[in-house]
């Protein structure tokens, strides 16, 4: 079999294995027995700048930036940067026997259109992958890739571009805090059962940038958060998929959040994020995440709207799409768009939903 061959037969297997809706095995397949690869454990502390580079040894891994932007004339956009690492076995090898298979999606979201695009690649040749330093993540000419000086966090500034057929962006993002470590000290739970990954976020970036539609620059800044997630068995194999949200506070204060969904009550989580970068842990007593409206998207019904409260941060918010529409119709669709939100305090964020 030769090597053009070889990497489109591996990488529809990956497919295969992350993409297709919710199933007995969760969203994506994430919850599927993970035998053989490395399973995420309490008390391994999370290391800097090694971490922000690949881990072969579990089966699935982002790196995962949203942004909320505007123009001169206040008009609001969403951008994403997203590149995946799939592994149909543990560890990584040279040329076409890698089994280290890598999607990238980026989207721009405008009030009236979603515009977006999907890269496949595969390790070992080049073609895409992730390095700690100097940080460099890259699929064909999509790049990620740090600016920052040595001794400084990899993360600190990063420079990133991708685009498709009708769109195109470069954006500049300056970190102003620090990174943040989500659940306990970066091991984040994501059922009762224990499944859980590794996770922390740099939610603190200031962005520059231009986007380009249909041909036409439009020069942007605004609020970039970058998730940084990894693990083997995500999901517990009853859980449907998930909705999550990042949101910046008019005060400063951020909230990540997510809720997966099941066939029985859910799980919650949340971290409360202040403006200096300390954590509040949330639990699902702590924070109320209510689906308030539904759109029809794609042939399904998606929660478009929301209500959000934790009660003991005096927070009480109704979140609103840019565009209800944010449909990433990608080899595994899922609902990715920016937000705005109004009520106790008012801000931006962006709104993940999967398994619809």
């Amino acid at each position: 079999m030769n090597g053009r061959k070889l990497a489109s037969v591996l990488i529809a297997a990956a497919m295969i294995c992350v993409s297709g809706p919710a199933s007995a095995q969760g969203f994506a397949g994430l919850g599927s027995n993970a035998q053989g690869f490395a399973i995420p454990e309490r008390g391994n502390g999370l290391s800097f700048p090694a971490d922000h580079g690949a881990h072969p040894d579990y089966r699935i891994e982002w790196w995962y930036v949203t942004a909320n932007l505007k123009d001169e004339d206040g008009r609001q956009y969403g951008a994403q940067w997203t590149l995946f690492r799939s592994a149909l076995a543990p560890g990584d090898k040279a040329g076409f026997a890698d089994p280290q298979v890598w999607i990238g999606h980026a989207a721009i979201t405008t009030q009236g259109h979603q515009y977006v695009a999907e890269r496949l690649g595969r390790g070992g040749v080049g073609q895409a992958g992730v390095q700690a330093t100097p940080f460099r993540a890259w699929i064909d000419d999509w790049r990620m890739e740090g600016t920052e000086r040595t001794g400084s966090d990899a993360l600190g500034n990063l420079l990133i571009s991708a685009g498709g057929p009708d769109f195109s962006y470069t954006f500049d993002l300056r970190a102003n805090g620090p990174l943040v470590l989500q659940g306990d000290n970066g091991f984040s739970v994501k059922s009762a059962n224990g499944q859980a990954s590794y996770y922390y976020s740099q939610p603190f970036y200031e962005v520059a940038g231009t986007i380009t539609m249909s041909g036409a620059p439009v020069e942007v800044t605004g609020k970039a958060w970058l998730d940084r997630e990894w693990s083997s068995q995500p999901l517990a194999s009853n859980q449907t998929g998930w909705d999550w949200f990042s949101l910046h506070m008019d005060s400063g204060d951020k909230l990540m959040a997510f809720r997966l969904r099941d066939d029985k009550d859910g799980f919650v989580s949340a971290n409360w994020i202040s403006g200096d970068g300390r954590t509040t842990p949330l639990s699902k007593d702590d924070v109320h995440l209510e689906p308030t409206r539904k759109a029809t998207v794609d042939g399904r019904q998606i929660p478009v709207e929301w209500r959000i409260r934790v009660p003991d941060k005096s927070l009480d918010i109704t979140t609103k799409p840019l565009n209800e529409k944010s449909w990433m119709a990608t080899s595994t669709p899922y609902w990715e768009g920016p937000i705005n939100f109004t009520g106790s305090t008012s801000g931006v964020g962006y709104l993940e939903m999967t398994g619809y």
